[in-house]
């Protein structure tokens, strides 16, 4: 299989480059990050290949009390410290709000520019709010602003009535989305981590955060088009009148981290400082989750060391759908005797440590039967890649044509055709 120039180039320079920053980090002992020293331990190229890594697998140095590093395309762990305990998520808990506000967009539940109405009680919510009044209307584009940029409980709860008529039964949604993705210690009482404790029941992990977080990003990258805004501003209309808003996002992590793709911060007395951060660079997508860090500047430096750490350890590889060539396949009862395919879509798989592009494999498999009458987009098999013989991906084949059934007619002239050309 052809790999691309870059993936031989990695492998060669890759042990130097790891050498010599062994050589570096045992004469200094630290390294600077974003403003901060850090303590580390050298990395190697096969530090990652494994699954969980701890901190002095890694040689990123953590001080929350939890942290996880996960790569979105296969949702391996590559770094994780103290990943499955139970911890008040604070406003990271928004990122399940906005998650279930993106499935009810894409089903078509309700449209960006749905008119939402703020209740009394939606408008009682304290801590980081945008000060929408009773009765007050916004549109679900502006809501999804403030929820996102301003980390506003007023419009998260807004939302959730919106959605499920209370924001009671949108936490159901939100409970029963949890157990859909694996969520194992995770439990929601409200829609925004406001006033949240573990003894009210409300608590979620690291690992947690991070599943819902590949999700969001995963499915509904849009949200990035929110979560990455510095400032922006919405225009309250009241009985009042009307006024400007200015929104600044929290996760300051927009402004210095290149790749930053987003996600939520969040931080109670209770909680800490949380942060979810994604960040994508040349095809390789990554979330770094920090729980209960003991200040804000620690929990972006940190969030930034596990990306830097994630990105410096994996690479991509990937095959366009067009560039993969495919046997044209016999079709029985058909018009025509064999039919084109096509691959249903790209291939793209992040390698980290030592996994090598050269030990990826790919099998054509079609049914053992391809009937007519076959619609162009049909699946007609699959195309299963491998890594040292484990499945890491498999793409649909699909006909690339119609071919419609022969009939008694079609038939006949294809006997007479045989017998005129024999």
């Amino acid at each position: 299989m052809k790999y691309k120039k870059k993936a031989v180039i990695f492998r060669i320079l890759f042990p130097l480059l790891v050498s010599a920053s062994v050589v570096i980090c045992n004469t200094h002992a630290c390294a600077y990050i974003n403003g901060q020293t850090n303590s580390f331990i050298p990395v190697t190229s096969s530090a990652v290949a494994d699954g969980e890594k701890s901190p002095a697998q890694t040689g990123v140095s953590v001080l929350a009390k939890a942290a996880v590093l996960i790569e979105n395309n296969s949702g391996r762990i590559l770094f994780e410290k103290e990943k499955d305990t139970e911890l008040v998520p604070a406003s990271i808990t928004k990122i399940m709000t906005l998650l279930l506000i993106f499935e009810a967009l894409h089903d078509k539940k309700i449209t960006l520019e749905d008119s939402v109405s703020t209740s009394e009680y939606a408008a009682s919510m304290g801590g980081s709010q945008v000060f929408l009044e009773p009765g007050e209307t916004q549109t679900v584009d502006t809501m999804i602003k403030c929820i996102s940029i301003a980390s506003a409980n007023d419009a998260a709860v807004a939302m959730a009535e919106f959605i499920s008529g209370s924001e009671s039964e949108f936490v159901n949604k939100m409970n029963e989305k949890a157990k859909e993705l694996g969520m194992l210690h995770t439990s929601f009482k409200n829609c925004n981590g406001l006033d949240d404790s573990i003894e009210s029941g409300h608590y979620s992990s690291a690992y947690d955060v991070a599943l819902m977080s590949r999700e969001m990003m995963n499915k509904y990258p849009e949200i990035s088009k929110y979560s990455t805004v510095w400032m922006d501003e919405i225009t309250h209309s009241t009985r009042k009148g009307t006024k400007q808003f200015g929104l600044t996002n929290t996760n300051k992590l927009i402004r210095t981290y290149d790749g930053i793709t987003g996600l939520k911060t969040g931080s109670t007395s209770k909680a800490k400082y949380c942060l979810s951060a994604t960040a994508k660079r040349g095809g390789i997508s990554l979330t770094a989750v920090i729980m209960a860090a003991p200040d804000p500047k620690e929990r972006f430096a940190e969030a930034a060391a596990l990306l830097d750490y994630g990105f410096s350890n994996c690479t991509n590889y990937s095959e366009k759908a067009e560039d993969i060539s495919i046997k044209p396949q016999k079709v029985t009862n058909g018009m025509k005797e064999k039919i084109k395919a096509e691959a249903g879509r790209n291939f793209s798989y992040t390698l980290c440590g030592n996994e090598s592009s050269d030990k990826i494999e790919r099998k054509t498999m079609f049914k053992k039967e391809i009937k007519a009458p076959v619609k162009k987009g049909d699946e007609i098999g699959s195309i299963v890649y491998t890594l040292d013989g484990k499945e890491i991906d498999k793409i649909p084949i699909l006909a690339s044509e119609d071919i419609r059934e022969s009939g008694f007619v079609d038939y006949f002239y294809k006997l007479l055709k045989r017998l005129l050309l024999a």
